[in-house]
């Protein structure tokens, strides 16, 4: 490093260290430090001056690129001088967005590589990000369309405060809480936002010195918010995020042992898995965990004294779901699984690397106690093992397995590759199940690596040959995944190991071990492996030929994708095994190639290609050797063939000479300095096939020009092999066999280059003279007149000089040309760097300079002859194709494309994922990847060619393809339009150049033609990453947008669409650029210091003069943008008003003036009349948008609301808390002020005045913030009932048109029409008009609007009656800042207008109106409007009108209560003392909505852990005042059993009974006549229970601590009502009802008390009742596992009462028993130990009393004790569906004992033996090797069903 400190004159932070690999690399730190300088000068001197754009963006770009080219090569203090700068950018107040998404992107580079900058080099400021954030995710003006944001940006923002968050103070913690605690009000939204905003910020790396000012201050309390909200709200993901984090960060030091099962069984919850006998499901709100982030957190929590306890929970886990893995199982839950299997081990991985091999940076290192030991992983893996093993076959795929048994494999080889190298082995053998083949190949590929190289399992290597020798059969033609698969495996493993026979080590080395010498044995099978795969090969080529029946083939002939691939897996398999072979092997693959294809000849579509290709790997590995044996084989057959004059004029060549062409062309794709010895026999073949008649045959002629060229000209490495050197070394000197699986060492990759040799440029420049210099000439005599070319002469001509350029490209530099005249001012120049990508050779360089440039030449040709083209025969469509890629490759060829390096660049990071050493990183990869990856950089540098110099050639190019993007053909319009974007990529700023000659074809003349018209639309259109259309700078849609509104008329629907097409993609991608734009001082000051520093120094800086008059110019430069937006708002209004638009071109005028409406410029008073005018346009689209136009106006013109302080404390008469104590969470004497006391409302306007209104919900509930603003005084504020001349031009515009009785009576009539019959509601839109008007103009427009409300309410039509709601909601919330007397008149008038509106209510009508309660009342302080709540409560009283009318009026009144949350206590008490009587009701709408309006009640109970105790009602208290009145329901089944007591008489044998309470209850929901007697009384009690479910089922759903303990006092009550069937209502909320409770989260307070319930109803008398339980407990064990396993006395009591259970006399419960047994065994919570074994076996051998009766009570009890025996030992049998235990053979023979016992225990044992059967056939042939031979035959006997004929 000092080293490099010398030479560069810094030390660099981490360059890209395969710069140092190049050919060039001597000259490319002169170059680095050079283009350092200038970025630095003109970075610094654009913010100095205060240029953002396009100065600093410009340069912004360039260091991007720089970063990309170099690395991070600059010294410490400029990397954190650009850091600061970028900060101070990014953070500038209302910089605009697409800057904004700039610099962040940028800073996201610059603080990527964490270890670069330690907290001591760098602390940002976490204030200025938290107010970007907050402006731009909490926007007050985006959701009014007054700010229009970039896509991506909310993305861009999330990581770059994740970077930036490593480097905030050690005080920003608490300074965040103080800021974002009091949002946590667990009712609100706000809490989302704070959580979200928790996660994002909250710095999780400080030192362990400063843990007590970091994560100590909050991850208590935020854990306990987590631990007892249990509903999944939306914020728990954001918490689950910040804790893995926080685990991750701090590993060893948070005890996390009391959350290890909270967390887990919140996992497994999330994973929604379908649990239990009846899978009945209900919905759960949030979308689960993510579970890559629950695998880091329980990673995190691995290792120390605790550790155990996380590996136990682990193996529990896998134990839980392993059977889900099964193939057999399918659902939406396996995506999560399958993600699950792979994030765990690859979390284990990074940690493990961390631990052990990450290089030491200033992050803190793992404590030695805390780090995972080997056994720790060892359990990890086997823990994990059998899960993965099903997930092998899964039918969503074998990737996720794949990448986890890659995984597991780095960590414990020995243990994952046995199982899956058998199941492999196995797969071959089986020809059935192709699937089970290609799975475990591709788990096989993955593991590579670890199993070539031994290590720790040294068995690996011995199986490569095997098998490679098995894989062979799978190159199939008739099945092409398997066919890929197949050299996927080989290529891999290939890559890998030498391909060297050192079979004859064994005798000349004494240094072998045993097993060394086994291996070297082994190898003698190489060549015969690689003779075998050749014949395999041959055979696809030869089934894949390409047969022509038709005429029409010849025209159709080419290969399909699937072709396409498995030419590619050939090609790059067969590279591989050449490659890597010794040169014994080689030649001899090569001599059996050269027979096969001298010896066959091939069409050239299909199978000459694949023939071809394996030619080409040949010679591309060993080239002298392929070319002496080929070259002169092919050259002398074509030369023979072509001997005769007519075969240049044959239209159809024979096969063979195409073949031999073909094979040439490919052969010549290897090392150029080969090439060169056979000059003589290459030119002559050319010169006889180029200009052959037949097309394919100069095709293939054109390739072998253009091949031959490139390897003569282009810089690649020579060769991929595994290891630095040729294998053809001695065996006693070097032992291939040790090498393999080698990672190749970087710095000594020994990458030998081709580098041009003069000798092979001048021969080169020989071929471009002697075949493209010709051909030049003729096109400039054919556009000159002089001859004439055919058009098939032309399009010929035109390959050979498109196959030339892309061919010698690499060396034709571009000409020089004097830039075109700037078109972009710009304080800086704006130009790209000149890259070295070539080797320095001055005497070349001296003989191009004699010549003229080679470039420039065949441009001028092509100007000419597009010209001539398109005067004479524009139809010659092929030809003007090829004149597109000769100027695409005059532009963009350089050696490469762009195209191609992103398609390696894929591959290549493809295959390293695939087969990358993740466990020891150091960029530890096979030695052919290092050599690709900087074959890549290279090509990167190549192809760095933006900014490129904008020449006057150039421009004309560019308006030759502009000319061709219009043409009338569409197929040279696409081609065009495809090249001239990626001229606008290249040089960024031409658009500005062309845009103009683009708009002239969109003119409304004659002379344009409809596919003129349409390219030019498809060329603004362009594509996602570069569309013209969608450029928000205002100097380009001056031009564009009015052009684009007065194009031509076309009825064509491709047009028609088009424009749709274009103006859609303008406002979907439109952002707001800044009209004034500013530059703080702070970043004008750091980018002087950006110019002050000297290590490299800048190349200039700016001047004194230049900096004083920076601030003017930004002035000047601000006026001309506004300047240039009135005159576009003024032009589309001109336009609009014009009346010339047609009418699609007037909805996308208003469209485009309603993007124009901005925060920061008034928007023209002529654009508000037009607006507002157009609010009662006949047309239903302008009038919408002319309403989202308004309310952005409105928005616009609200005037600010002062604000003032107040103390919270003194306000609620109490003392504030001691500094530095925390204020807890809920109900306080602090915060008690803000609710609503009946006792103390402001009714006169001395109390209105004396009260202070909060009007937030959320502030107080948790701590106050600081300062606590409220709104100041009305004499502070704003003057209200303002005249209209006090009012500004735009005011007083929409002030006139409102005053209007004709334009409000039009806008009304409009508003109350129906718009889509069926799917109308509730419109936020024009809620926020009306709010806006309200609130604007005070009551000054009330009274036109009192008589259309009235009129409206009157009306019971759906559409008036939602118009109505709009109005009174946006009325009240507008009314917010009026005075008292104000408010009070309103609401005088309302009031009684609500109560006609309750009246006429409808089923369509009600839900907005419930809408506009919610929206009314939203953020509005209970006080404020405490005359419509109290109107509420007293019309909810009110009962007449019938069940609908009063189930709608609680609607509407929990809508506005829900909206005042925790701060009305005393309506809430009101409103539940009201409805108790009615809690019974008869109509089903109404207990609905009283279930709801219950949950609404209860919900601000939160528990005493988090929360103060509430002033609200509290569900305990009321629970157990009804339990009385259910206490009848009890009752129910006694009296319809007769001797309840003693169950229902039910017969062991399984009969239906004898009639005593067999029939299910009957119930009934009607209301009746009469006295309330005894039945009346039961039936009030079903009513009651029915809204108490309705209850419950909310509850459990929407609250966040949904379970209570007094709740499973319900549950004996509620079981038996699942089985009635003759009330449908009540049977199906009692399955809901107790599916909700069964999947309840239970806290470990609640879990003894649920199971008391269990087992009051267990072991109850309704035997309907016990079976439910067991499907009830199945669900609520397997929704809270590890919760109920933690607590061993509950597990006890369920062992118990199972096996109670089993002995049931009901038939159905003992099965049930049986089941859930079986669950819960397999899911290990009941330990399958001996005793229960020797239990069950005790029953079984009960003995049955011999001849009597089965019915005899003696008789009937021994079979139940004997059935119970054989349910237990099926229940073990079945709790392992997928494996058979070392028990479990002889268990089931013993089964097998009673399979002529009485039923029904001889249909258990068939049913067990069946489904044994079913579930381990897939992998019979593995597990009846669990199997004794007598056992296997017994147990043969026992599943085979005997003949009926036997």
């Amino acid at each position: 490093m000092a080293n490099r400190e010398q030479v560069l004159g810094f030390l660099p932070q981490k360059e890209i260290v395969y710069n140092k690999l190049l050919p060039y690399a001597d000259c490319l730190d002169a170059e680095s430090n050079e283009f350092l300088s200038e970025i630095k000068a003109n970075l610094g001197r654009a913010v100095a001056l205060r240029e953002l754009k396009p100065g600093a963006a410009h340069w912004t770009q360039r260091l991007v690129t720089y970063i990309r080219l170099y690395g991070r090569k600059f010294s410490k203090e400029d990397h954190v001088m650009f850091v600061k700068l970028y900060y101070e950018l990014m953070t500038i107040p209302d910089l605009e967005l697409p800057l904004v998404q700039k610099f962040s992107q940028m800073l996201t580079i610059l603080l990527k590589k964490r270890e670069l900058l330690s907290r001591d080099d760098l602390v940002l400021p976490w204030r200025p990000l938290y107010e970007l954030v907050e402006r731009l995710f909490y926007s007050s003006w985006e959701p009014y369309g007054l700010e229009w944001y970039p896509s991506s940006i909310e993305n861009v923002i999330k990581n770059v405060v994740r970077m930036c968050r490593v480097y905030f103070s050690v005080e920003s913690s608490a300074e965040m809480l103080e800021e974002w605690r009091p949002l946590l009000c667990p009712f609100d939204v706000t809490t989302c936002k704070a959580m979200s905003y928790f996660e994002m910020f909250l710095p999780t790396t400080l030192p362990p010195e400063h843990h007590d000012k970091g994560f100590k201050l909050w991850l208590d309390e935020l854990l306990k918010m987590w631990d007892n909200c249990h509903n999944c709200p939306s914020w728990e993901q954001n918490l689950v995020n910040l804790f893995a984090r926080v685990a991750l960060d701090n590993i060893g030091y948070i005890d996390w042992s009391p959350w290890v099962s909270k967390l887990f069984t919140r996992l497994l919850r999330s994973l929604n898995l379908p649990v239990g006998s009846k899978q009945l499901q209900v919905g759960r709100a949030g979308g689960g965990y993510d579970v890559a982030v629950a695998g880091i957190w329980i990673v995190s929590m691995m290792g120390g004294p605790n550790g155990d306890i996380v590996l136990d929970h682990i193996q529990r886990f896998f134990q839980a779901v392993e059977t889900y893995f099964h193939p057999s199982n399918n659902g939406r839950w396996m995506g999560k699984l399958q993600k699950l299997i792979y994030k765990l081990p690859s979390s284990v991985v990074k940690r493990l690397h961390r631990e052990r091999y990450r290089k030491q940076s200033w992050d803190r290192l793992v404590p030695d106690a805390y780090k995972l030991t080997d056994t720790e992983l060892e359990k990890v893996v086997e823990y994990m093992k059998p899960a993965v093993m099903l997930a092998i076959f899964s039918k969503t795929g074998s990737q996720d397995a794949a990448q986890a048994l890659q995984n597991l494999a780095l960590i414990r080889p020995d243990l994952i590759m046995p199982p899956v190298l058998e199941k492999t082995y196995l797969a071959m053998e089986t020809l059935t199940e192709p699937h089970q083949l290609t799975a475990t190949m591709c788990c096989v590929v993955t593991m590579a690596r670890e199993m070539v190289k031994g290590g720790r399992y040294p068995e690996g290597p011995s199986n490569l040959l095997p098998l490679l020798f098995m894989i062979l059969p799978g190159i199939d033609p008739n099945d092409f995944a398997k066919c890929m698969i197949t050299f996927q495996f080989i290529s891999t493993f290939c890559t890998l190991v030498p391909i060297v026979d050192c079979s004859e080590a064994v005798q000349t080395r004494t240094d072998l071990t045993e097993r060394e010498k086994e291996l070297c044995s082994s190898t003698a099978g190489f060549e015969d492996f690689v003779m075998q795969f050749m014949d395999k090969c041959f055979a696809l080529i030869e089934n894949s030929t390409l047969e022509q029946t038709t005429t029409l083939d010849t025209l159709m002939e080419k290969m399909s994708n699937q072709e396409g691939m498995v030419e590619i897996g050939l090609t790059s398999t067969f590279s591989t095994i050449l490659t890597q072979s010794s040169p014994a092997i080689y030649q001899e693959a090569i001599k059996k190639l050269f027979h096969f294809a001298s010896s066959h000849m091939f069409e050239t579509k299909v199978s000459g290609r694949m023939a071809a290709n394996m030619c080409r790997a040949a010679s591309k590995a060993h080239p002298e050797y392929t070319l002496k044996l080929f070259l002169p084989h092919c050259a002398q057959v074509i030369m023979k063939l072509t001997e005769a004059e007519d075969v240049q004029k044959e239209e159809q060549l024979d096969d063979e000479l195409l073949w031999n062409l073909q094979m040439l062309a490919d052969i010549v794709r290897c090392d150029g300095l080969s090439l060169v010895t056979y000059r003589d026999q290459l030119v002559p073949v050319l010169k006889r096939s180029l200009h052959l008649t037949c097309k394919d045959g100069y095709q293939q002629a054109g390739l072998l020009l253009r091949h031959s060229l490139r390897a003569l000209t282009l810089v690649y490495p020579q060769e991929y092999r595994s290891m630095p050197f040729h294998f053809d070394r001695p065996l006693n000197e070097y032992l291939p066999i040790r090498d393999w699986g080698t990672p190749g060492n970087l710095f000594e990759l020994g990458l030998r280059w081709h580098v041009p040799s003069l000798e092979e440029k001048k021969l080169a420049l020989y071929l471009l003279d002697t075949f493209l210099q010709p051909e030049l000439e003729r096109l400039k005599q054919h556009t000159e007149g002089t001859i004439t070319l055919s058009r098939d002469e032309l399009q010929r001509t035109l390959m050979i000089v498109h196959d030339g350029l892309i061919g010698a490209g690499a060396i034709m530099p571009m000409w020089e040309e004097d830039i075109t005249a700037d078109f972009v001012k710009s304080v800086t120049p704006l130009t790209g760097f000149s890259n070295t990508y070539k080797v320095k050779d001055e005497a070349f360089e001296a003989l191009l300079k004699q010549r003229e440039n080679l470039r420039a030449v065949i441009c001028k040709v092509m100007l000419k002859l597009v010209d001539h083209i398109l005067t004479n025969s524009e139809d010659d469509t092929k030809s003007l194709s090829f004149i597109i890629k000769i100027y695409s490759a005059v532009l963009f060829y350089y050696g490469t494309l762009k195209h191609e390096f992103d398609g390696r660049w894929k591959s290549f990071t493809v295959v390293k994922k695939a087969i990358e050493d993740k466990l020891h990183g150091k960029k530890r990869h096979i030695r052919a990847l290092l050599v690709d990856r900087v074959s890549l950089q290279h090509e990167m540098r190549v192809l760095d060619k933006e900014h490129a110099p904008y020449t006057p050639m150039v421009q004309e190019l560019l308006q030759d393809l502009l000319k061709l993007s219009t043409s009338h053909y569409g197929e040279v319009r696409a081609k065009a339009q495809q090249a001239f974007l990626g001229c606008l990529q290249m040089y960024p700023y031409c658009h500005l150049d062309l845009i103009p000659s683009i708009l002239t074809y969109l003119k409304d003349d004659n002379n344009i033609t409809h596919d003129q018209f349409k390219g030019a639309l498809y060329t603004l259109l362009g594509t996602r990453s570069c569309c013209l259309a969608s450029h928000s700078e205002y100097p380009v849609i001056r031009q564009l947008w009015p052009t684009l509104l007065q194009a031509g008329h076309s009825e064509k629907p491709s047009i028609q669409r088009l424009i749709e097409d274009v103006t859609d993609r303008i406002h979907r991608n439109y952002e707001t650029v800044a009209v004034q734009s500013e530059v703080s001082e702070a970043c004008v000051d750091l980018a002087k210091a950006v110019l002050a520093t000297k290590k490299p120094p800048p190349t200039c800086t700016p001047t004194t003069q230049e900096l004083e008059g920076a601030a003017k110019d930004l002035e000047r430069r601000n006026k001309a943008t506004l300047d240039i937006y009135h005159d576009l708002v003024n032009t589309l209004l001109d336009l609009l008003e014009s009346g010339k638009l047609r009418w699609r071109f007037v909805q996308i005028s208003i469209g485009m003036l309603t993007l124009q409406i901005r925060r920061d410029t008034p928007l023209p008073p002529r654009a508000v009349a037009m607006f507002t005018r157009s609010l009662v346009d006949e047309t239903i689209t302008v009038r919408k948008m002319s309403i989202g136009a308004v309310v952005a106006i409105l928005k616009q013109l609200k005037r600010e609301h002062k604000k003032k302080e107040i103390e919270p404390f003194k306000e609620g008469g109490c003392q504030p808390p001691p500094p530095g104590s925390q204020v807890p969470l809920g109900e306080r004497d602090d915060n008690k002020w803000l609710q609503y006391d009946s006792s103390k409302l402001p009714k006169t306007q001395d109390q209105w005045d004396s009260t202070t209104f909060v009007d937030k919900t959320h502030w107080g509930f948790n701590t106050w913030p600081k300062p606590m603003l409220t709104y100041a005084p009305a004499d502070q504020q704003p003057p209200l009932g303002r005249k209209r001349e006090d009012m500004s031009e735009g005011e007083g515009i929409i002030f006139d048109h409102f005053s209007s009785k004709e334009f409000v009576d039009k806008l009304i009539g409009f508003l109350s029409l129906e718009d889509r019959k069926g799917r109308d509601k509730f419109s936020n839109r024009r809620f926020n008009m009306f709010k806006g008007l309200f609130r604007n103009y005070d009551d000054a427009l009330l009274p036109l609007f009192k008589l259309h409300m009235e009129r409206l309410a009157a009306d019971t039509q759906e559409f008036s009656q939602r118009c109505l709601a709009e109005i009174v909601a946006g009325l009240i919330r507008g009314a917010k800042h009026w005075t008292f007397d104000k408010q009070e008149k309103l609401y005088e008038f309302l009031l009684p207008l609500l109560k006609t509106v309750m009246t006429n209510a409808s089923v369509e009508t009600i839900g907005d109106w419930a809408q506009s309660m919610s929206s009314a009342v939203e953020n509005r302080d209970p006080r404020k409007i405490h005359w419509l709540l109290e109107a509420l409560m007293e019309d909810c009283a009110n009962e007449s009108g019938g069940s609908f009318l009063y189930s709608s009026r609680l609607y509407v009144l929990q809508s506005a209560l829900n909206q005042q949350e925790w701060r009305v206590p005393e309506l809430l008490h009101r409103l539940l003392a009201h409805l108790e009587p009615h809690l019974p009701h008869v109509y089903k709408n109404v207990r609905d909505r009283l279930g709801s309006v219950l949950t609404n009640i209860f919900m601000y109970e939160l528990p005493a852990e988090i929360a103060t105790p509430t002033g609200s009602p509290r569900r305990g208290k009321f629970l157990q005042g009804l339990l009385p009145k259910l206490a009848i329901l009890e009752t129910l089944d006694l009296e319809r059993n007769g001797n309840g007591s003693q169950g229902n008489g039910s017969q062991g044998n399984g009969s239906q009974g004898n009639g005593k309470g067999e029939e299910p209850m009957e119930v009934q929901d009607q209301a009746q006549d009469g006295t309330l007697g005894e039945t009346d009384e039961k039936k009030e009690a079903i009513q009651l229970i029915k809204t108490v479910m309705k209850w419950m089922i909310s509850g459990l759903a929407r609250m966040y601590h949904g379970v209570f303990p007094e709740l499973y006092q319900l549950l004996p009550l509620i079981m038996p009502l699942e089985s009635t069937e003759k009330d449908d209502e009540l049977q199906k909320d009692a399955q809901v009802c107790l599916a909700c409770v069964a999947q309840a989260y239970l806290a470990p307070n609640v879990l003894p008390m649920a199971m008391e319930a269990v087992k009051q109803v267990a072991f109850g008398g309704l035997w309907r009742a016990r079976l439910s339980i067991m499907t009830f407990l199945q669900v609520l064990v397997f929704c809270n596992l590890f919760l109920v396993q933690s607590n061993k006395s509950v597990v006890a009591d369920i062992r118990k009462l199972l096996l109670k259970l089993l002995q049931d006399e009901q038939l159905e419960v003992r099965e049930m028993a049986g089941t859930t047994l079986s669950g819960f065994l397999q899911c290990n919570l009941i330990a399958l130990d001996k005793d229960l074994q020797v239990h069950f076996n005790k029953l079984c051998h009960t003995k049955l009393p011999k001849r009597k009766k089965l019915t005899d009570p003696g008789v009937q009890e021994a079979l139940i004790q004997r059935h119970a025996g054989v349910l237990g030992l099926s229940a073990c049998v079945l709790s392992y569906p997928y494996d058979v235990p070392d028990w479990m053979p002889q268990l089931l023979l013993e089964l097998g004992d009673h399979l002529n016992d009485p039923q029904p225990i001889a249909g258990t044992v068939k049913k067990t033996l069946s489904d044994f059967r079913r579930t381990h056939h897939d992998n019979w042939q593995e597990h009846k090797q669990r199997f004794t031979e007598d056992q296997l035959f017994m147990l043969t006997d026992l599943l085979v069903s005997p003949s009926y004929y036997a």
